[in-house]
């Protein structure tokens, strides 16, 4: 079974599920715990990627504005 009708198969049993068989049940359930697993691994990469693109900008703001205040005085 392929990504796209493994999908299409978990929305069926999503819309379903009173009426899914047990392996049915497992098969999403195993499916919405990778998705899981892999977005809350694309959230913590994208957290530190941001954490690091704030950390940056801040050094270079600082270091600006030290230029720019030493300019301002002459």
């Amino acid at each position: 079974m392929n990504k796209k009708e493994k999908s299409e198969k978990v929305l069926q049993i999503i819309g379903d599920i009173k009426n899914s068989s047990n392996k049915d049940l497992m098969l999403a359930m195993d499916t919405i715990q990778e998705d899981f697993e892999f977005t809350k691994k694309i959230v913590i990469d994208s957290t530190h990627h941001l954490d690091k693109l704030e950390l940056t900008y801040n050094t270079i703001l600082k270091e600006y504005q030290k230029r720019t205040k030493v300019n301002e005085h002459r």
